[in-house]
């Protein structure tokens, strides 16, 4: 592989953040610096958001070197893909239909992809509909391995120009997929596009006594209702939204149905869910929790000691 950056560019992130032990310690340091920071702002409240949001990227970023492409992909199971024998029209539904701007395009089966192909070169073709020349429309994919960190490929899908990247395996099967979207989330956190629903009905009570609950909810409105649910450690990840919570109790994006339990006892159904985003959950609330919240003191860090 060719070396991504010249003598004359600055370094990079992953030059810095590489996984020697020296920038391994680095980052610790950072890393408990930010921490620091962050028991500091609690003094300033007029700051206090501002520094929140800036602490995060940090801490995001500097993760990036612990996160592969296997941690972001979408699964192969989820990939919509183009067969290379379509008409004009055929494909063009396609993409209107998936509300994608680019798709892997394929011969026969997934694991013959061929190429990529991109909406605005479909829009600007000039050939026969009937029959459409695929081949002259395709771009180069990018094929990288599942280990491959992040960082890498950010800056391998920089200097390629490319968006999309398709995950192989050993046998050169196709895994996953992988957009340039995928990546910034790392850092930044869900991106909304124009084809998201907007929220509507963020907390919903049911006859029940269950709640249903957008994954959007911040954790802020959440304990707002309830009182404090987070334990010292998801306060120092700095949690921000109820999707973020349960993803980060499941270790994984779970599955429609799944059922997560917190350690303060607030149990979560999920009721909608894509490849990468909790969307909607069903929560309920232990019979005793009223009185364990008679058991909290006012920082909210001692409910998982109530019995």
């Amino acid at each position: 592989m060719s070396d991504m950056t010249s003598s004359s560019e600055r370094p990079n992130l992953l030059t810095l953040f590489s996984r020697k032990p020296r920038a391994q310690n680095l980052r610790q340091s950072i890393t408990a610096l930010v921490k620091e920071a962050a028991k500091l702002s609690k003094d300033t409240p007029e700051s206090a958001e501002l520094d929140r949001q800036e602490r995060a990227l940090i801490l995001n970023v500097l993760r990036l070197c612990d996160i592969t492409a296997d941690d972001v992909m979408i699964p192969r199971a989820d990939i919509v893909a183009m067969p290379d024998n379509l008409s004009y029209d055929e494909a063009l539904n396609l993409m209107k239909t998936e509300h994608h701007s680019r798709l892997p395009v394929y011969h026969e089966e997934l694991d013959e992809t061929i190429g990529m192909i991109h909406v605005k070169d479909l829009i600007s073709y000039e050939g026969p509909r009937d029959v459409l020349d695929l081949q002259s429309l395709l771009r180069q994919p990018l094929f990288i391995a599942p280990t491959i960190p992040v960082l890498d490929l950010m800056l391998q899908m920089r200097q390629l120009r490319t968006h999309m990247a398709l995950v192989i395996d050993e046998y050169g099967s196709i895994d996953g997929l992988v957009t340039i979207e995928d990546l910034i989330e790392t850092i930044v956190g869900d991106i909304s596009d124009e084809h998201d629903e907007p929220v509507t009905t963020p907390w919903r009570v049911r006859a029940d006594g269950s709640i249903d609950v957008d994954a959007r909810l911040p954790i802020e409105v959440l304990e707002e209702k309830l009182g404090p649910v987070l334990t010292d450690s998801e306060r120092e990840a700095e949690i921000e939204t109820v999707g973020g919570l349960v993803f980060r109790l499941a270790e994984h994006v779970p599955t429609r149905d799944e059922v997560i339990i917190h350690p303060s006892g607030l149990a979560f159904r999920v009721l909608d869910a894509d490849t990468r985003h909790i969307l909607a959950l069903r929560m309920r609330v232990p019979d005793d929790w009223a009185e364990k919240q008679k058991n909290i003191t006012p920082q909210g860090n001692d409910h998982n000691s109530a019995t």
